[in-house]
C-alpha cells in the first residue's frame, strides 16, 4: 500500500493545487458566515463535493431547512451517477473498500483515474484507493486551513473558484493525450454544446449527461472489439 501512494502522490500534484486553493475560499467564505474550522473539517469529510459546499454555505447563512439543502445537494451531484456508471468495471473485486472509493469519485478525482494508467508492479485497488485518499486529504487541508485563517487574514476570493476549471481543463488534455480514441470526447462536446443551445445555461447538463451515457453505453455494447481499453472501463 506503501507503494501505491509513492506512485500515485505525482499523479494528484495537480489536484493538489487546485484542492488547496479552491478549498482555502470556501473555509474563508464558510467562516465568514459564522461556522468555524471544526465545521468546514466535518464538511469536507462526509459531503466532500466543493459546488455543493459553496452552495451549503448559502444555504446555511440564509438559514434554509435541511431537507432543501439535502434535495438541491442532491441535485447538484447528480452527475456523479454517471460517473459511476462508467467505473463499474474499474471498481469491481475491489471488495468494502468500493463504498469509499464511490463516496470520493470527485469531478478531478475521475478524470484523474481515468487518464492515468496503474504503475507496473502496483495493485489497481490500492491505487485508486491511494489516489482518492490524497485528494479527500488535500480538500480537507484546504478547507480547515481556510477557516482557520479567515477570521484574521482579510483574503479577497473573487474569481479563485476558477481555478477548479483550469483544473479541469488540464485533466481534460490528459484524458486526450492518454486516449488514442477520440470519440467520447468528440461526442461529449458536441452533445453538450447541443444541450445548451437547447435547454439554457440552467438546465443542460442532465439531459447532456443522459444522451450521452445513452450512446456511450450503446456503443460499447455493440463494439467489436471487446478488449479495447476505452473510457467506460
Amino acid at each position: 500500500m506503501k507503494n501505491a501512494f509513492r506512485q500515485a502522490f505525482p499523479q494528484t500534484i495537480p489536484v493538489l493545487t487546485g484542492y488547496l486553493s479552491l478549498g482555502i475560499a470556501f473555509g474563508i467564505l464558510l467562516q465568514s458566515a459564522g461556522y468555524g474550522p471544526l465545521w468546514a473539517f466535518g464538511m469536507s469529510l462526509l459531503i466532500y463535493a466543493g459546488s455543493a459546499q459553496f452552495l451549503c454555505v448559502e444555504l446555511l447563512a440564509a438559514g434554509a431547512a435541511l431537507s432543501h439543502v439535502a434535495l438541491l445537494t442532491f441535485l447538484l451531484n447528480f452527475r456523479h451517477f454517471f460517473y459511476g456508471l462508467s467505473m463499474i468495471t474499474r471498481y469491481r473485486n475491489t471488495g468494502r473498500r468500493k463504498w469509499y472509493l464511490i463516496f470520493g469519485l470527485t469531478d478531478e478525482t475521475y478524470a484523474l483515474l481515468t487518464a492515468t494508467k496503474v504503475p507496473e508492479g502496483v495493485d489497481k485497488k490500492d491505487f485508486y484507493t491511494a489516489v482518492t485518499f490524497m485528494n479527500h486529504c488535500y480538500w480537507i487541508l484546504g478547507s480547515v486551513t481556510g477557516a482557520a485563517v479567515g477570521s484574521f487574514l482579510p483574503f479577497d476570493t473573487t474569481g479563485i473558484d476558477f481555478s477548479m476549471t483550469a483544473l479541469f481543463a488540464v485533466l481534460v488534455v490528459e484524458q486526450w493525450k492518454a486516449h488514442s480514441d477520440h470519440l467520447p470526447a468528440m461526442l461529449g462536446f458536441g452533445i453538450t454544446i447541443l444541450s445548451l443551445m437547447i435547454f439554457g445555461a440552467d438546465n443542460f447538463l442532465i439531459p447532456a449527461l443522459l444522451v450521452l451515457s445513452t450512446i456511450l453505453l450503446c456503443l460499447r455494447k455493440n463494439s467489436d472489439n471487446p478488449g479495447k481499453e476505452d473510457v467506460l472501463q
